[in-house]
């Protein structure tokens, strides 16, 4: 458990004690008082509707042994039990990276930084996996890849982590580089890019260049795992001095993965003359599994060592999630959705054998600015160009991409709009017919998982 003196956390952040004893220990840091357990520190975060510093007298009641409030000396002291300590910043999220960074600076562990427009999560839970055979691992809980998840992974590990494995995300420029600098990561991987965030980043270009801040972050004694399909693969090898591992699908790269083949949930490839049967679908996810791999031969592992973990990789809730659902077989990929990662799932969905008929849902995806419409449209071209039967759409945006299907000659009777998820949920299943695969994409706020429950309660389940 992560522990610190009273005095440390001052050194590290810059916060001054209001009251308490320097030589006292918190057991752990918290950020919500849902959570909170006795003896650890509360950092009170504050946003545009929330103030942390509200919560000081709940997190005192169940057992906090410190807190760090905003404000400064001299502001008025709330109403705490006596044996709690506290302490003021002027401002708690930058103090919880300095804590964090801090720390860090401790840990003798591998740590691996990954971000990409899409992938992280799968790319993380896949490594983790080919790992915790061989070391002591802490990854990312969830998708904590901001700055107070990133923070978080880091104090989750100490002296017996042997290998560190960080999600990093962006919403705008100067973050990646923001978390780099807390993490201090000895290796890194960007799994791909494309038109995620352009609401922060404004344009493709703006993503590349703000995710190669992760390969810029690297020392030369760290590694770089470079994926030679991206369009900006030179720009990102032009971002570090570290050493670079390439990986590419029917490429030249130095993991090659080809005669790629998807059938009942597996994908089966060739990587460097290596028979691979993965129990995840689709090319992206060879991808990322590529991506994982060389982040092993990047920390001194032989590929023999870790490939038997192959056969344990599960693609996680709502990520690729195959469901046989009577005689309906549903992928639930509903956890979030951008061109790329949609694009993705059309491939695989076009890939799959042995069903009657192959049926695309698709949600909004957000996030993509004033791009949107044209992007939605685009990607319902592509799929009147795939090998799909029936196209679903829910929502507004997703309506351009019923356009779109339809301008590249999908008949009309094979696209389907719903206005939002409530009416696809009384309306969807009776579009389904028996022997079926559907594959569900949508950005998260779509909720669109719940278009898989409702076919869960309507038709008895069998394990996938």
């Amino acid at each position: 458990m992560t522990s610190f003196r009273v005095q440390e956390i001052l050194d590290s952040t810059g916060a001054v004690l209001a009251r308490g004893d320097l030589r006292r220990k918190v057991t752990g840091v918290s950020t919500d008082t849902r959570t909170l357990r006795a003896g650890e520190l509360f950092v009170a975060l504050s946003g545009e509707n929330f103030d942390g510093n509200r919560f000081a007298a709940q997190a005192a009641q169940k057992g906090a042994s410190m807190l760090l409030l905003r404000g400064a000396p001299g502001d008025a002291l709330p109403d705490l039990p006596g044996d709690v300590g506290l302490a003021w910043h002027r401002d708690p999220r930058r103090a919880l990276g300095d804590l964090a960074a801090a720390h860090r600076a401790k840990l003798s562990a591998h740590v691996i930084g990954i971000t990409g427009s899409c992938g992280k999560t799968t790319t993380k839970n896949i490594l983790n996996e080919l790992l915790r055979d061989v070391f002591q691992v802490v990854a990312s809980p969830a998708s904590f890849n901001n700055d107070v998840g990133v923070p978080h992974t880091l104090l989750l590990a100490d002296e017996t982590t042997g290998a560190l494995v960080v999600e990093m995300g962006t919403n705008g420029p100067g973050e990646i580089a923001q978390l780099a600098r807390i993490a201090r990561p000895t290796g890194a991987i960007i799994t791909n890019i494309g038109p995620a965030h352009l609401q922060g980043l404004g344009t493709v270009e703006g993503v590349a260049r703000e995710k190669s801040d992760l390969f810029a972050a690297l020392s030369r004694d760290g590694f770089a795992v470079l994926n030679l399909d991206s369009r900006y693969h030179e720009l990102q090898r032009d971002a570090t001095v570290a050493r670079v591992i390439t990986i590419s699908v029917d490429g030249e790269g130095e993991l090659n993965a080809t005669d790629l083949h998807f059938e009942s949930g597996y994908t089966t490839f060739r990587l460097n003359g290596r028979e691979i049967a993965m129990p995840l679908l689709g090319k992206h996810n060879v991808s990322n599994l590529l991506a994982a791999l060389a982040a092993c031969r990047g920390i001194g592992l032989e590929l023999e060592t870790v490939l038997p973990s192959i056969a344990r990789l599960t693609g996680g809730r709502q990520r690729m999630e195959r469901h046989v659902i009577g005689d309906l077989t549903v992928i639930d990929d509903s956890y979030n959705a951008n061109p790329d990662s949609a694009r993705a799932a059309v491939r695989v969905l076009s890939g799959l054998h042995g069903h009657a008929r192959r049926v695309f849902v698709l949600g909004d995806m957000l996030e993509l600015g004033a791009m949107a419409p044209e992007l939605h449209h685009k990607l319902g071209e592509e799929v009147a160009r795939a090998n799909v039967d029936l196209f679903v759409v829910v929502g507004e945006l997703a309506e351009c991409a019923a356009s779109g299907a339809l301008v590249a000659g999908m008949p009309r009777a094979r696209v389907v709009h719903f206005a939002n998820v409530e009416e696809a949920e009384r309306e969807f299943p009776a579009l389904l017919s028996g022997g079926d695969v559907a594959l569900i994409k949508g950005s998260r706020r779509m909720s669109l998982e719940r278009l898989t429950r409702r076919l869960e309660e309507l038709h008895p389940t069998r394990a996938a």
